[in-house]
């Protein structure tokens, strides 16, 4: 069959890519960047599209010429473009899919897309969800409870971080929020076992694991697993969590935000022994399956670092900004014994200060603004060895000074290629 893949790139996609072919489909994915996929898939076509701007269906009519099934796996825990990405582009692309003659249509959605699950992403997917079944098209939603891997992406990346942390395991709440995870695998195996089958038209499913688990217990199995030992918990009472859930929505990419709190305490937990029977194999048990692969020194770096990027981030931040108030409030003498070094006149030091200090702030601005850490890196990188250079040129002292001024910019600029390498989540 020849498949269009929407959300290639994620955690779940990328799995879903794989499988579809080691079982020879034909697969175009689109993606809003190519980056290096189409070198790690050069089997696959791939087509790079922003979807929160293609909500007409001229957008896609040439993707769907000659698909035999769509599979949409795209999706947003947080940002404005969250309706957009989850029912207005689907509305267009399915119009487009029906009059180009696609037969067929695969919607991952989530188990908590409900009426009573009052969060933007809940409600976006539960749209998302009427909208494919008003097309014309054999429609079969799928509903996964956590999804979980050797990878990891949103709430079982949040999971894995809280999974990783030293000394005890934070606990929202009881940690009784109930799960029946599934791995990715055994998830992409079931998106490929429904593509083409006629008697999966019209059906909604949950595709779940064989046992249900608390989050309590799921913590201590990915402890476990990662190789720390046993878990020692540390209940966090709900509102504490809920302030830092909104500090992740005030800085857009915390670890822990609204929508993905809500996500862990709506109940997560489905009927294992129906979507066994509907697929037609049965799923692993997280234990099992983790044994099957077990944990790198690369995970356990991961689930220590989880907490540390936005920590390494935030540290960042505080410094540029630090930086240009303290310069220009209290530089002067250093700005004039710079500038008298260099040949230069003293009628510049205002000027020096004011430029210092908006450099800086625009750094912090990049920084705060730049997601994936990687325009921020290299403006950060190139204003340090700028300032160092200057410094050195006109102040070669600091160099020997006990509490080593232009010293330390080399432990600094190591934090930025640091923060760098771990910013892009994805």
């Amino acid at each position: 069959m020849h498949v269009l893949l929407l959300g290639a790139g994620g955690f779940i996609g990328r799995h879903i890519l794989t499988e579809l072919l080691e079982q020879g489909h034909e697969v175009t994915a689109v993606v809003r960047g190519t980056g290096t996929l189409a070198h790690a898939f050069p089997q696959a076509r791939f087509r790079a599209l922003d979807l929160s701007l293609a909500t007409s269906e001229a957008d896609w009519a040439s993707l769907c010429t000659g698909v035999d099934c769509l599979v949409n796996c795209a999706g947003l825990l947080r940002g404005k473009a969250m309706q957009a990405v989850h029912a207005d582009m689907p509305r267009a692309l399915y119009a487009a899919a029906a009059h180009a003659g696609v037969r067929q249509a695969i919607l991952i959605s989530a188990i908590s897309a409900r009426a009573d699950v009052k969060t933007d992403y809940s409600q976006s997917k539960l749209a998302g969800e009427d909208v494919l079944k008003s097309s014309r098209l054999d429609w079969t939603v799928l509903r996964p409870s956590l999804v979980y891997g050797e990878g990891s992406y949103g709430g079982t990346s949040l999971i894995r971080g809280m999974a990783g942390l030293p000394l005890a395991v934070p606990l929202p709440g009881k940690g009784d929020f109930a799960f029946t995870p599934i791995h990715v695998r055994d998830l992409a195996r079931g998106v490929v076992r429904i593509c083409g089958d006629a008697a999966m038209a019209g059906r909604s499913l949950e595709p779940v694991g064989p046992e249900r688990l608390s989050l309590r217990e799921v913590l201590a199995l990915y402890r476990g697993w990662l190789g720390f030992g046993e878990a020692r918990f540390l209940s966090v009472p709900m509102p504490v969590m809920r302030f830092f859930a909104r500090v992740g929505d005030l800085f857009g990419a915390g670890p822990v935000s609204t929508n993905s709190l809500a996500q862990m305490v709506a109940g997560n937990d489905g009927d294992s022994a129906a979507y066994e029977s509907a697929i037609g194999f049965p799923q692993r048990s997280m234990a099992a399956a983790l044994a099957a692969s077990p944990a790198q020194v690369q995970d356990r770096w991961h689930a220590r670092l989880y907490f540390l990027a936005p920590a390494i981030k935030a540290v960042l931040v505080l410094m540029w900004v630090a930086s240009a108030l303290l310069g220009l409030f209290y530089g002067s003498e250093a700005a004039s014994a710079l500038l008298h070094n260099l040949g230069l006149p003293q009628q510049w030091v205002p000027a020096s200060l004011a430029l210092g200090t908006a450099i800086d702030l625009a750094v912090a601005a990049v920084l705060l603004l730049d997601r994936k850490a990687r325009w921020s890196t290299a403006v950060q990188l190139l204003v340090v060895l700028g300032y160092t250079a200057v410094l050195t040129i006109g102040l070669p002292q600091l160099w020997l000074e006990p509490l080593g001024p232009l010293l330390k910019n080399l432990p600094v600029l190591a934090l930025i290629l640091v923060h760098g390498a771990i910013g892009d989540r994805r």
